[in-house]
């Protein structure tokens, strides 16, 4: 199990920037599967965003996680300082350059969410993984996304909806991109792909 230093300036000073090659094809890959995730769930979102929204306006952010995963789940398994800004730009890109409502602005809001999980991590020290800092760095995207859509998609919007759409968005990103990704690469290690990253070695440790 790892831990952060009792000393900050230990923590800190231990973050190894570097990355290898693996590093950077992995990541790569992460944001590849993730960009068609996204690319499904640009369409597949107005089905249950369609239900949620009578119910209580704002409401429709609950279904804002799957964007997160990129982010979240690259820094889980590389665990080098930047991966989760890496993987959830490029996945953003992809999508856009497939085509989608937003455009350009997708790009923004990847680089607005992997900056929301990246923070978190960098608060940790890049040295803690384990399943409520995975929670913290989704729901880091989800008030970053909740944001940064307060200002592009939704201007004006009044104080209730603002609240019920940045709140529902932090949960989405909780539970599918925080607790999701953990799943998701604790699966993957169970298996030996990453057995060349911390991450696989750290598999059989517990929560």
């Amino acid at each position: 199990m790892h831990s952060v230093s009792t000393s900050p300036r230990n923590a800190y000073a231990r973050i190894v920037w570097r990355w290898r090659v693996v590093d950077i094809v992995v990541a790569s890959v992460v944001a590849v599967a993730s960009a068609l995730l996204f690319v499904v769930w640009n369409v597949a979102y107005l089905g249950p965003a369609t239900l949620l929204t009578p119910l209580l306006p704002g409401l429709q952010g609950l279904v804002n996680g799957p964007w997160f995963v990129a982010g979240v789940l690259a820094a889980l398994i590389v665990r080098k300082p930047g991966a989760a800004i890496y993987a959830e730009l490029v996945a953003a890109t992809i999508s856009a350059l497939v085509g989608n409502v937003w455009g350009p602005l997708t790009i923004v809001s990847g680089l607005v969410q992997g900056l929301g999980a990246e923070i978190v991590f960098f608060l940790f020290a890049y040295a803690v993984w384990r399943l409520p800092v995975a929670i913290l760095a989704g729901a880091g995207a989800g008030l970053a996304c909740g944001i940064n859509d307060l200002v592009f998609s939704y201007p004006g919007s009044d104080a209730t909806f603002a609240t019920v759409y940045v709140v529902s968005s932090i949960v989405s990103g909780g539970v599918i991109a925080g607790i999701g990704s953990w799943l998701i690469a604790r699966g993957l290690a169970a298996t030996g792909a990453l057995n060349r990253f911390a991450s696989g070695r750290d598999a059989g440790r517990r929560v």
